[in-house]
């Protein structure tokens, strides 16, 4: 398992780091050829809109592509190698690479042997042979998968037992536990250094929107899981809100189940399915409760066991009051 972990990763970070490397050397190619002020911000017509200087193009081109390599880097490590989304979210890496690795050839070729970046201009269908580069890059990255023996899909779990956790009459209880994503953080922390060089290169409306993204994955990093007399509770690591409860009155039966969030759910971050919704931070351990409607609400988190024991007592209790 090791090993088809690692050729994952090296096969997730390939794309980002080639297209660096054809960006730098596009920029050493052209660099004498280039204005001192590159054209780098473009309207829907094609028009130059806003400029940059060389040192703040390259660290652009840096800290975006090594940022999503961080961050392929840690869905290739905390995915289920046995789900099939996982390729399909390594795919949609190399077509972000290669897209972007275009984009960025784009603007220097567009700024060579221009003398007023204003009058430069990047028409709007570079963003079309862009999204042929990214969809060749993705195929490509499609075919060296192919090449990594995938373990085989494990069979889905069954419904689970329903267990209690033994209080004595009058005797009261509480169940916390943080629970933490590190894709989440890597995906913050990316963000967060991707809006610090726009805010250096000068774009501060996009710097401010990106930031204002790494704020929300940060917070929402380590959320708290809470069982206790008003039922299931998620919330925020440092808000008290937005938080999801489902009530005591509303729980039919809890258990707990490994869940895998590609297929299962689709993704990270609070996920709406038929039937089903999850905060899903992780593929792994996770408290599943049955509402009385029917629908099911997932958290992945440890000690799912215990929430779900207590959750089950609590709801027993809740229901011999009515």
């Amino acid at each position: 398992m090791n090993r088809v972990r690692y050729r994952l990763v090296a096969i997730a970070v390939l794309p980002f780091l080639l297209a660096l490397a054809v960006d730098l050397t596009a920029f050493v190619l052209l660099r004498d050829r280039l204005p001192d002020r590159l054209a780098s911000h473009f309207t829907a017509g094609g028009s130059s809109d806003d400029t940059q200087s060389h040192t703040s193009y390259l660290l652009f081109v840096l800290v975006t592509h090594v940022g999503l390599a961080a961050l392929w880097t840690v869905v290739a490590r905390t995915g289920d190698p046995a789900v099939r989304g996982l390729r399909w979210m390594i795919g949609a890496g190399y077509a972000t690479a290669g897209l972007l690795g275009y984009l960025m050839v784009a603007v220097l070729v567009a700024n060579a042997d221009a003398t007023d970046p204003g009058q430069v201009r990047m028409p709007p269908w570079q963003l079309a042979i862009g999204a042929g580069c990214g969809a060749l890059a993705a195929g490509i990255g499609w075919l060296l998968l192919l090449t990594v023996s995938m373990p085989a899909p494990m069979p889905s779990p069954g419904p689970g037992e329903a267990e209690r956790l033994d209080l004595a009459e009058g005797e009261s209880a509480g169940w916390l536990r943080r629970a933490p994503s590190r894709v989440m953080l890597a995906m913050g922390v990316a963000l967060a250094l991707t809006g610090i060089a726009l805010l250096y290169v000068g774009g501060t409306p996009h710097a401010i929107i990106v930031l204002g993204g790494a704020l929300l994955c940060l917070a929402f990093s380590c959320p708290y899981v809470t069982v206790d007399r008003h039922g299931l509770t998620a919330r925020p690591t440092v808000l008290p809100w937005p938080r999801i409860r489902v009530p005591l009155s509303d729980v039919d039966r809890a258990i707990s189940r490994e869940v895998k969030i590609l297929s299962e759910y689709g993704g990270w971050g609070y996920r709406v399915r038929p039937g089903k919704t999850g905060l899903m931070l992780r593929s792994g351990e996770a408290l599943v409760v049955r509402r009385v409607g029917g629908r099911e609400f997932a958290v992945t988190v440890d000690d799912s066991a215990t929430a779900a024991a207590l959750l089950n007592t609590l709801a027993d209790r809740e229901g011999a009051k009515r």
